[in-house]
């Protein structure tokens, strides 16, 4: 693996924040944070992180040391990119911004110097357009909330070395995080496309008639949601077995939903302004507590799911 000492996180946001915490969770990194704008990054990672510290997961010594591996510049010509052996982008999910922001750093990073773009979405060969070191650049997909979901999607562009893809694996996983390859630049990359294969299933569903949404969330929660961190969708084929698996999906994929095109259902909702959490109502109707019981809950399952506490 190529040596890797200094990192830097492009952008200061929620997600660039959490991921320098998990970087310098490996004491061999030094960690550097850009952003355009002044940031406390440090209060911002104590405040992202108040559940580990309040559940024991981490304590307040592991935390500051991890802090003490932290520095944060506004300072595009400061050391701590030109000196930068790997590089996570974490701005705008602006393909402009993305690029423009790459262009900076390759006029002022060394040659060797591995980029990473973290985007759940944009492709890392259209972002990498315009690099003149492309084979140095793949997408790292953290999800959200970063510190917390161990997964992180290593992308391939059209042009990444599996040198290159390596390294960076090695790295994320050096770090505490589980990295995946993605060997081929595809919209949605791996878990987003299972993800909203699901989603789609799911208001389908809903647009039929044959359940109302908060059966939909009940149903997946207390069936194969419950296995799904232990059993996934591969293996449990071959646990029932391929010739059943295929005899089902012989007689059940063609009711499947297949649109190409977004629900009329979501379309509806996103037109009268009933856009989920934001206004109070979506699928369903939400008071504020009942919002932040689930943005509450989300953190505190994660927790105790990943530390036992």
């Amino acid at each position: 693996m190529k040596n890797i000492k200094y990192i830097l996180i492009c952008g200061a946001g929620m997600m660039g924040k959490n991921i320098a915490f998990v970087m310098a969770s490996n004491p061999s990194y030094e960690v550097g944070v850009y952003d355009l704008y002044d940031t406390d990054v440090a209060a911002g990672i104590r405040n992202n992180t108040k559940e580990l510290v309040a559940a024991g997961a981490i304590t307040e010594e592991e935390l500051a040391s991890r802090l003490s591996r932290i520095s944060f510049t506004t300072n595009m010509d400061s050391e701590l990119i030109s000196r930068a052996d790997l590089v996570i982008e974490a701005v705008f999910e602006d393909m402009d911004i993305k690029r423009e922001t790459f262009a900076k750093l390759e006029a002022r990073c060394r040659p060797d110097t591995i980029f990473c773009t973290n985007s759940s979405v944009m492709s890392p060969s259209e972002i990498s357009r315009d690099l003149k070191h492309r084979e140095r650049f793949v997408g790292t997909h953290f999800w959200n909330p970063g510190h917390l979901i161990p997964l992180v999607e290593v992308v391939k562009s059209d042009a990444s070395s599996d040198e290159t893809a390596r390294t960076v694996m090695e790295v994320l996983a050096s770090a505490g995080k589980e990295p995946v390859l993605c060997r081929k630049d595809v919209p949605g990359f791996i878990a987003n496309r299972m993800q909203h294969a699901l989603w789609r299933e799911a208001i389908s569903i809903v647009e039929r008639g044959i359940a109302d949404a908060e059966t939909v969330d009940k149903a997946v929660r207390y069936s194969f949601g419950l296995r799904l961190p232990q059993l996934g969708p591969m293996e449990n084929a071959d646990l029932v077995g391929t010739d059943l698996t295929y005899n089902i999906h012989e007689y059940i994929l063609k009711d499947l939903e297949d649109t190409h095109e977004p629900s009329p259902l979501l379309k509806r909702l996103r037109d009268e302004g009933k856009i989920g959490f934001k206004t109070g109502e979506g699928f369903q109707k939400w008071t504020p507590e009942q919002i932040q019981q689930s943005k509450d809950g989300l953190n505190d399952y994660l927790v105790k799911a990943l530390y036992g506490k």
